[in-house]
């Protein structure tokens, strides 16, 4: 909630609230019929309505800028939602034109060292893979091992 719009239903309700004690003293002032009184009382009302009428004015100022955030904060969104459908469509068009599938080619220095390994490795016997990636012969026969 804006900061106006808070300020002037506060002062507004504080100020009706205040108009209270002034109309019920008036009240009693027009059953004993003392003119004085009422006048007095009747100026305190006057000026709390009026008070209650400014902070009104502020509610209203606070309510148009609250509508103003809230009209570009959507304008905002739809922006970006519209930015995202538009990638979006860019993308389904890239996959329409370039293929359903990704490709990954090996480099000569890739396919030296594949055949290289495989020359070196006989298929037959089982590997062990080191942390640096290269193959040794295992010592044992491989197994999986599940320890509770």
């Amino acid at each position: 909630m804006h900061m106006k719009t808070m300020e002037g239903l506060v002062g507004s309700s504080a100020s009706i609230k205040m108009m209270e004690t002034p109309i019920r003293i008036y009240k009693e002032a027009r059953r004993r019929e003392d003119t004085a009184v009422m006048e007095r009382a009747m100026g305190y009302v006057d000026d709390f309505a009026r008070e209650a009428e400014e902070y009104k004015g502020k509610t209203e100022e606070g309510m148009k800028k609250e509508a103003e955030e809230a009209k570009k904060q959507e304008k905002e969104t739809r922006e970006k939602a519209i930015e995202k459908q538009q990638e979006k469509n860019e993308r389904q068009e890239r996959i329409k034109t370039e293929g359903k599938s990704d490709s990954a080619e090996i480099s000569e220095e890739g396919k030296q060292a594949a055949a290289a390994a495989a020359k070196e490795i006989d298929g037959t016997e089982p590997v062990i893979y080191t942390k640096t990636g290269e193959a040794q012969k295992a010592e044992t026969e491989p197994g999986i091992s599940i320890l509770a």
